[in-house]
């Protein structure tokens, strides 16, 4: 939709093919149903990829602040959240409906519920398949995004039309995505499904500082979403369940005011009952505090901030937020998003090998590559 919007508004016939009954339905889901569009703090170590920084030219023309005055403009009110995450106030469809206004004023033709078939090279543009018959057009750009979320009709066609025309796809994998867990750390876990509690996850050099929730099947909340993206198979995680807290001294100071005092109930003091009274039970520390070793306490301690996990694996693309890799970006011209072996062909948004953070990254991404191909498609 961006790329059609700037392409028309140059003057070029442009006709959006979507197989969805509806336009931006990824939009209309996205942040609890009201669009998280943009982050205030998009940077280049935000993104992944084989080329991260190949996302900054796009980044620096059409900016998050372009943005945000198309939607004031369009009199969309706004709010920043948490972490320069920006939210709509009210309902996500409004953003839909402006891009679709957009649209039709820049003289833009949208067919629905219309899956764009093969891509063809016809003379010096191409041939585009359709249920309503073969298109040509000089131009095609591919905004097909991944695989993430096959219930809405994601799938692979952005990938296979790119080998097709023989550029190289990365591989592919969910992002931004709940991690699974082995049946014996399931064991442990299971028991705390629904507690959430702000932390620390890490793996490797990467850690994020945001809620995570236990699930019956892992770990899931923002803080895990981010890490999956770091994460590969046979990889630990760390959690730091007291990020910026001294839980040693607290339990030192709760032994040394000797009593009766249990030792669920000095956790208590440091982290969510279920989750305090679930670590006592399954400590191997019974007996009243001041009868419990002070080196024992420690190791404990040291766990709450250094817990070392194994996943399996994820919860997969069917609840995925993004797919990871894409079409490579050493194949594309990072200025205007064309392949550069196959003119008047481009690809932007999550097909390309481009990951954004979870929190508006990815929109971003969105826009601005997709603005930066519709100023020359």
């Amino acid at each position: 939709m961006m790329a059609a919007i700037e392409a028309g508004r140059r003057g070029r016939r442009v006709l959006v093919l979507d197989h969805a009954a509806k336009p931006g339905e990824k939009i209309r889901i996205s942040g609890g149903g009201r669009c998280n569009f943009t982050n205030l703090g998009i940077a280049a170590n935000a993104y992944l990829g084989a080329n991260p920084r190949f996302a900054l030219s796009a980044l620096k023309r059409f900016t998050q602040w372009d943005f945000i005055a198309r939607m004031d403009a369009a009199g969309i009110a706004w709010h920043e959240k948490t972490l320069g995450q920006l939210f709509c106030d009210g309902s996500a469809t409004q953003v839909v409906d402006w891009l679709v206004r957009d649209m039709a004023s820049a003289g833009v033709d949208l067919w629905l519920s219309c899956a764009p078939g093969a891509v063809t090279r016809r003379g010096e543009g191409f041939a585009v398949e359709t249920p309503r018959g073969v298109q040509e057009a000089a131009s095609v750009v591919v905004a097909t995004g991944g695989k993430s979320i096959p219930k809405m009709g994601a799938s692979a066609y952005g990938y296979r039309l790119a080998e097709g025309f023989g550029l190289a796809v990365t591989e592919t994998r969910p992002a931004l995505v709940p991690l699974t867990f082995a049946e014996q750390e399931l064991d442990w876990l299971r028991p705390l499904a629904g507690v959430s509690l702000p932390g620390r996850v890490s793996c490797g050099r990467q850690g994020f500082d945001e809620a995570l929730l236990f699930t019956h099947r892992g770990l899931s909340g923002p803080a895990v979403l981010q890490i999956s993206s770091y994460w590969r198979e046979g990889d630990e995680i760390a959690l730091n369940l007291l990020p910026g807290a001294k839980p040693a001294e607290v339990l030192r100071a709760a032994k040394a005011q000797g009593g009766k005092g249990q030792l669920a109930g000095a956790l208590a003091r440091l982290l969510p009952e279920r989750l305090a009274r679930h670590l006592a039970e399954t400590s191997g520390l019974t007996g009243p505090l001041a009868e419990m070793r002070s080196d024992a306490l420690d190791r404990l301690a040291a766990r709450l901030q250094d817990w070392r996990l194994k996943p399996v694996g994820s919860e997969g693309y069917r609840t995925a937020e993004v797919t990871l890799g894409g079409v490579d970006t050493a194949g594309l011209d990072g200025r205007t998003m064309q392949a550069k072996a196959v003119p008047g062909l481009y690809f932007v948004g999550e097909v390309v090998d481009v990951t954004g953070w979870l929190g508006g990254y990815n929109f971003q991404w969105a826009w601005s590559s997709g603005w930066a191909a519709g100023q020359v498609a």
